[in-house]
């Protein structure tokens, strides 16, 4: 979207048959947006996100503590599924005169001096460049011959994306801390919808407080790898997003940090200054999964001296207003 925007001719494939309808991430940064807003589509997300309130951490059922969001700038966080929001990319995309090929799948590249030449399911194309922002699993990557080196987080989350009436709070994050060292999360997408996602293997059956669930979208389990390739471009290839990094959910900068990546290369590739690319963006995505991190280990540790040191500071947060603006500032800043 980006780089139709600056004017450049983009062809982008998908090898699913059409657009998703899964919300999976779920919070947008104001840096998102502020990325989003010269397109409009920071405005149209907007309209329809979930302001959070604030965030609430339970222990088990019990209320701990209540941290503020929106107090600055930096602080305001919104909740829209996943599928609204690249609706909206897609409507300003097909704005720009671009489309997404859908049901067509990436399957080989190979470098020339002056561009690429990439074999998909449906023929041949050429481009000056290529990106990939294929996932996890990455093809673009896999055909580059790039390792992803990391390590898997042990065991399975689960993860549910329901509508629920009455729910407490509905606009607030909120926490659940497990025994076991185990952490749950409810967040809202929508008026009446909740993402809910957990360490162990049923997200709702591990909710530990009544919810008045009136449909489910979507139930299942997801394994966690924290992962980082070690060069982010080969000549005129790029990884972007999830090709390029994982790490927990815990802290939602998954889809964030994807977006920086891409509306950085977008600009670069308009400028003709893409050799800058990898530096500055594995620098920011190493920094974000050892932010990620932290927080997951921080809530989900198995640790009884850890754990009652970060309930002790939770409660002290909401005990002192600037100690908890300073520890969403902290939590915020990734």
């Amino acid at each position: 979207m980006e780089l139709a925007r600056l004017g450049a001719r983009v062809t982008t494939l998908e090898s699913r048959d059409g657009p998703s309808h899964l919300s999976r991430a779920v919070g947008l940064q104001p840096r998102s947006l502020e990325i989003l807003r010269p397109s409009g589509v920071a405005d149209a997300i907007l309209a329809e996100a979930i302001a959070f309130s604030g965030v609430s951490v339970h222990l088990r059922a019990e209320e701990i503590a209540r941290l503020p969001l929106g107090f600055d700038t930096a602080s305001r966080i919104w909740g829209l599924a996943q599928d609204r929001t690249e609706s909206h990319l897609e409507t300003a995309l097909t704005h720009y005169g671009e489309i997404v090929r859908y049901g067509v799948a990436f399957q080989g590249l190979q470098q020339t001096p002056d561009g690429v030449e990439i074999e998909t399911s449906d023929g041949m194309l050429h481009a000056d460049y290529l990106i990939g922002a294929d996932g996890v699993r990455s093809s673009v990557r896999a055909a580059l011959g790039l390792d992803f080196p990391g390590h898997d987080l042990p065991g399975l989350w689960s993860i549910a994306d329901v509508e629920a009436e009455n729910w407490r709070d509905p606009t607030r994050f909120q926490i659940f801390l497990l025994d076991g060292g185990d952490v749950l999360v409810v967040a809202p997408l929508e008026e009446n919808r909740f993402r809910v996602i957990s360490s162990r293997e049923d997200a709702l059956g591990a909710l530990p407080v009544k919810m008045d669930v009136r449909r489910v979208h979507r139930k299942g389990s997801f394994p966690i790898s924290i992962r980082q390739v070690q060069t982010y471009q080969r000549d005129r290839v790029f990884l972007a997003g999830d090709a390029a990094h994982c790490h927990s959910p815990v802290g939602g900068r998954g889809m964030n940090l994807g977006m920086a990546d891409a509306a950085d290369l977008a600009h670069r590739i308009m400028t003709k200054a893409t050799d800058g690319y990898h530096a500055a963006r594995h620098a920011e995505g190493a920094r974000v999964i050892r932010l990620s991190e932290r927080g997951r280990r921080m809530v989900n540790t198995t640790n009884p001296l850890r754990r009652a040191f970060a309930i002790r500071a939770l409660k002290l947060g909401t005990a002192i207003p600037a100690l908890g603006r300073a520890m969403i500032r902290q939590l915020a800043s990734g």
